[in-house]
């Protein structure tokens, strides 16, 4: 070991010593290269401040992101065409069918407005008796449902629009269903309409035990989750419609919920927070994945149709991105001061996404630039789209993209719902 050690070059050496044994610690001498250490660390000390920096000049605006001219990212909507009025206190949400004929709208006074999209024409009006929270239209096109979200309950509607075939099929659907032998014991209550609420267009009334804030459907259109304002571990439900089944998929609460999710194509289920987006899967029925958010308050949170990207629209003064890839960093996209963004979502046809502000009229539609994989995407604002009133200090509250035409719905404070195209 020794001879190797000598043959070694001194920055190669692990030890720059050779160890040595003596009988007590009496008998060890002083360190012979002390000194020599000290004045090489001395030399160290007034040499380092003295050594030659090489200045790197930058130019500012290679810092700033090169993005894209508006003109070449056409098209997108830049005009008000039409204005849905009927309503007569805020309307709170939004819906499209399928197929882009049929328009859902759900308002504070207490109505389910059904419109037909090319020509404003309120089809029919569902009274509800209670504030709408939110409305989802079955995304499967073999089914004419709709789901509601009135005070505890969930009312599942065929709104009886467009194919007779389309919809009778619906109701023969729901008219098959066979109640099991034994009663099984469910966090919610099914309850068939009666022959009054039938005649509306109600099938189907899901009872909560407390207040339903949100409603969303999976992408086969069977399930459909609901969220429950409460702090246990019963906020969030998931209903099966063809057995009439319902489940509590969290044994504990990790936080007050504000929306869930179901992935368009893979079994994940996202559950949205105050402060994190958390991404579970269904089939391992485990925690796949924890979003962080730059934001104190996430509102509303939309995922894009391959997807890819999930963004989530808080109440503060920034739109924050948690992507399950790749981050997006926003290129000179924010809310202006005083403001929130109630809603956001990924238009269906295209890599764009809408986030609507609480107070102010519009909002900036904005896609994400995939024109270099090697790069992360950029929100790249193309126009602000303005046509609400201030009404209660509230502006937007709920965006909606057409699922086939570069086409914008936005619902507002003054009653109106507006198409952007």
């Amino acid at each position: 070991q020794k001879l190797a050690w000598e043959q070694q070059e001194p920055a190669e050496r692990k030890l720059n010593f050779v160890p040595q044994q003596y009988r007590c610690l009496r008998a060890v001498p002083a360190y012979s290269r002390f000194i020599h250490e000290r004045f090489e660390r001395c030399l160290d000390l007034y040499l380092c401040p003295r050594q030659r920096k090489m200045r790197v000049n930058v130019d500012p605006e290679d810092l700033i992101p090169k993005l894209p001219k508006p003109r070449d990212l056409q098209p997108f909507p830049t005009t008000q065409a039409l204005v849905y009025r009927g309503h007569t206190s805020l309307v709170r949400c939004l819906s499209i069918s399928p197929s882009g004929q049929w328009l859902v709208s759900g308002s504070d006074d207490c109505t389910v407005r059904f419109w037909e999209v090319c020509t404003a024409r309120c089809m029919k009006t569902l009274p509800v008796g209670g504030v709408v929270k939110s409305v989802a239209w079955n995304p499967n096109p073999t089914v004419c449902l709709v789901a509601i979200c009135v005070e505890q309950s969930v009312l599942l509607v065929n709104p009886c629009l467009g194919d007779k075939l389309l919809y009778g099929a619906t109701d023969q659907l729901l008219e098959s269903y066979v109640a099991p032998e034994e009663e099984r014991v469910q966090p919610v209550r099914w309850v068939t309409a009666t022959v009054e609420e039938h005649s509306k267009g109600v099938r189907l009334v899901v009872q909560h035990s407390k207040a339903v804030k949100q409603v969303t459907w999976h992408g086969k259109g069977d399930y459909f989750a609901s969220v429950v304002s409460d702090n246990s571990n019963m906020q969030v439900v998931i209903h099966q419609t063809s057995k009439r089944w319902s489940q509590n998929p969290f044994r504990k609460s990790k936080g007050l919920v504000q929306c869930v999710l179901f992935h368009p194509i893979r079994p994940y289920f996202f559950v949205a927070t105050q402060r994190y987006v958390r991404v579970y899967n269904l089939l391992k029925q485990e925690l796949t994945k924890k979003l962080m958010t730059n934001c104190k308050w996430v509102s509303s949170m939309a995922i894009h149709p391959g997807g890819t990207w999930p963004p989530c629209s808080p109440r503060s003064c920034r739109v924050s991105e948690g992507g399950t890839e790749r981050p997006v960093q926003p290129g000179g996209l924010g809310c202006r001061q005083g403001s929130g963004v109630q809603a956001g979502l990924w238009v269906q046809a295209g890599l764009w996404v809408l986030a609507g502000l609480e107070p102010k009229p519009r909002a900036d539609p904005s896609p994400p630039h995939h024109s270099d994989l090697l790069q992360n995407p950029l929100l790249v604002p193309v126009k602000v789209l303005k046509g609400h009133a201030i009404t209660l200090d509230l502006g937007v509250l709920d965006v909606l993209f057409h699922p086939t035409q570069p086409w914008v719905f936005s619902s507002g404070a003054d009653g109106t719902v507006r198409l952007y195209t």
